[in-house]
């Protein structure tokens, strides 16, 4: 069924996508915290959307295919938003990583599920705790201002560094566990 209550999550954020890039742009001081909480929003869709999928019954092809493509699509498109005000080394370093990653593992995903080896690849906990890293992070940078004295842009490079470090340990063991298919 494609139009579910999971789906319709997912949906929402790929939606989100443009409205996200659209506020960091407008000329408003509100702008750069506006699309920090609609990215974390976003964010809590894509853990409620699995739950729901998987709570009432809801699973799809459609919410197995549009999941992890929003994901990656409104990861890239905030660390390219970020990107373009901070050009630095390292954001731009972070952000080269964390794609990279994604592109990787999703390619290799794919291979493996051509082979019947899907479950080899799976997502694992590490995985999880890397997109929780990294929606924070995201979100902080995106809000950028500082926030009850915090310097909330800092602390989201931190927690954003943490993540691309994360996003190499998880492809390395994601890659080993491939390895025997890959050698062949």
């Amino acid at each position: 069924m494609p139009w579910n209550w999971p789906n319709t999550l997912t949906w929402l954020r790929i939606f989100a996508i443009p409205l996200i890039a659209l506020l960091f742009y407008m000329p408003y001081p509100w702008r750069y915290p506006a699309a920090g909480l609609l990215f974390a929003a976003a964010g809590i869709t894509d853990s409620l959307d699995g739950y729901l999928a998987r709570r009432l019954g809801q699973t799809s092809r459609l919410g197995a295919f549009l999941d992890p493509v929003a994901d990656k699509l409104i990861v890239a498109v905030a660390l390219v938003l970020l990107v373009s005000q901070d050009p630095s080394r390292l954001i731009t370093l972070t952000a080269a990583v964390i794609i990279g990653r994604e592109i990787t593992i999703s390619a290799l995903r794919e291979w493996m599920a051509e082979i019947g080896q899907r479950r080899k690849v799976a997502v694992s906990q590490l995985g999880k705790y890397k997109t929780i890293l990294q929606i924070v992070g995201l979100s902080f940078m995106l809000f950028r201002v500082p926030l009850l004295g915090l310097p909330i842009y800092k602390i989201g490079v931190v927690l954003t560094v943490i993540a691309a470090a994360a996003t190499l340990v998880s492809m390395v063991a994601y890659l080993r566990a491939a390895w025997p298919e890959l050698r062949r």
